[in-house]
């Protein structure tokens, strides 16, 4: 099977399992294993930040950036498509007690003049805007990059307004090798920042929330209270060691194979999709006009030993990482020539 259906697909290398088995690990809880302090230094040095913590999933470290920075009946600020208020289960609500208000972005992004419109100003009437958040790669932005002077002026604009500031950098090393920016960089105005491993990293579990040691302090005990807590953690942390000392620089080859897959799809008839929107690992297009449903094509080309993810009615995810080669995506592309006009 090729699988495409996300970056989450990818399995550990024989030489990240050897680098897990030889792991020197204690008890994480205690602060006492030196692997997952290794790893929580190495994202600390990496987002510019004093402190970080490993969690066992992407969705906890939202989860506690928005907790740390937030009381109940608060307002945080969104993107319309975000993580969080799209695929967390109404996390945000249930365990930070927040309400939200959306912005609508262009392919995830937002202004400064939309987030200053967004939050009303002071009054005993309204619940106070205390966070506002980016996503870094947008993901249902098919991959957007922030542009580093808007992401920028948002956090700006949100610390003049009196809000904290938090980035979902789930895909936020494919947004520093697109765009030649380092991830302190798009970090350096954030209260809190956080590394998924898990994707295209490779990893295969775990990610890391960054920000200042006080921030820290208080997330260590949200993430005691929702379960997060391990003993040794060294085992799972060493994966990410592993993959930022190995997979970073190779993201590159994962944004080239996206724009090929994307280039191969404009060239099938009925398929909807600019392939120069592409610009990490992220590929969505558009089959309105095949006459079938996104659930259809894909259960179709599932058949035919590929697997996508239907998005929406008529949108199809596809999304490119270290266990796709090139040669999967011209098998791919001939998979979904064959499926959607009958070629080969």
């Amino acid at each position: 099977m090729i699988d495409l259906v996300s970056d989450t697909a990818t399995k550990p290398s024989a030489e990240m399992r050897r680098f897990m088995a030889d792991a020197p690990v204690g008890d994480e809880q205690l602060k006492e294993d030196p692997t997952v302090n290794r790893l929580q230094e190495m994202i600390a040095e990496l987002t510019g930040k004093e402190e970080a913590l490993f969690l066992p999933s992407g969705t906890m470290c939202n989860a506690i950036g928005i907790k740390v920075h937030t009381q109940p009946g608060d307002r945080i600020v969104l993107e319309k498509y975000a993580h969080p208020y799209t695929s967390e289960a109404g996390g945000p609500a249930l365990m930070a007690g927040v309400m939200i208000t959306l912005i609508e972005g262009k392919r995830g992004i937002y202004t400064p003049e939309q987030l200053e419109e967004a939050v009303p100003g002071y009054s005993y009437h309204s619940a106070p805007t205390t966070l506002v958040c980016v996503e870094n790669t947008h993901n249902r932005g098919a991959g957007k990059v922030w542009p580093l002077e808007t992401v920028n002026a948002v956090a700006d604009t949100a610390h003049r307004l009196g809000a904290k500031t938090h980035m979902d950098g789930a895909r936020l090393m494919n947004a520093v090798v697109a765009s030649g920016v380092s991830a302190k960089d798009f970090a350096a105005r954030y209260d809190t920042v956080w590394v998924d491993l898990s994707k295209g990293l490779g990893a295969p579990v775990g990610g890391v929330l960054a920000g200042t040691h006080e921030t820290m302090e208080r997330a260590r005990r949200y993430k005691h209270m929702y379960g997060g807590a391990m003993r040794q953690a060294g085992i799972i942390a060493a994966a990410g060691v592993y993959a930022l000392e190995h997979n970073v620089e190779r993201l590159a080859d994962d944004h080239t194979n996206a724009k090929t897959l994307a280039r191969g799809l404009a060239d099938i008839p009925g398929l909807g999709i600019d392939p120069d929107e592409i610009e990490t690992n992220l590929v969505f297009f558009d089959v309105n006009d095949t006459g079938r449903t996104a659930a259809e094509i894909v259960a179709a080309l599932k058949e035919h030993g590929v697997r996508m993810g239907a998005t929406g009615k008529y949108r199809i995810r596809a999304v490119t990482h270290l266990d796709i080669s090139r040669e999967d995506i011209d098998t791919a592309l001939r998979a979904v020539g064959e499926v959607v006009v009958g070629r080969g």
